[in-house]
């Protein structure tokens, strides 16, 4: 069951991700346009583009987490011993879920702490720019917990893209 709810989160991310990339793309073209076709620059198309980047990159990251695409030394823990390969591999998901922990903590700090700020392009807080830390650090969390079940359970996280 939690195996399923993590893929579905997993793939809700890739979704949510590639409409964030196109909406970016659209985004940037409206400012090239408004900028060079129209002479006036549409004042909020760089800080939404910016924003958007955010959130795109925070659940890319999370996928990649859960789909075990994030940067490893796959070939150094491969060459030792099962005994010690299966420790190792726990390790590494006990590492990064506890980097994810940090993520969900230092970006509620921030973002509580900036958000009675405006920003001056959108008429959104401030703090939200640090809401795609604290969300990506939530699903790092439960999916390294995910990575690390199955590993104890003698099984395979199968990707979200699948």
């Amino acid at each position: 069951m939690f195996t399923k709810i993590c893929a579905l989160l997993s793939k809700i991310c890739l979704v949510l991700a590639v409409i964030g990339l196109i909406t970016l793309i659209l985004c940037v073209q409206w400012q090239v346009i408004g900028r060079y076709l129209l002479n006036d620059t549409p004042t909020w198309a760089e800080a939404f583009a910016l924003l958007l980047v955010l959130f795109v990159t925070a659940f890319g990251v999370a996928v990649g987490v859960r789909d075990a695409g994030h940067i490893g030394l796959e070939s150094m823990v491969a060459l030792l011993p099962d005994s010690w390969r299966h420790k190792i591999e726990i390790l590494i998901h006990l590492l990064v879920g506890s980097f994810g922990a940090l993520m969900v903590y230092g970006g509620e700090v921030w973002m509580v702490a900036k958000w009675g700020e405006k920003k001056p392009m959108l008429p959104v807080p401030d703090g939200i720019d640090y809401l795609p830390l604290v969300i990506a650090g939530v699903l790092i969390v439960l999916f390294s917990i995910e990575h690390i079940v199955a590993l104890v359970q003698g099984k395979v996280v199968e990707p979200a893209w699948n």
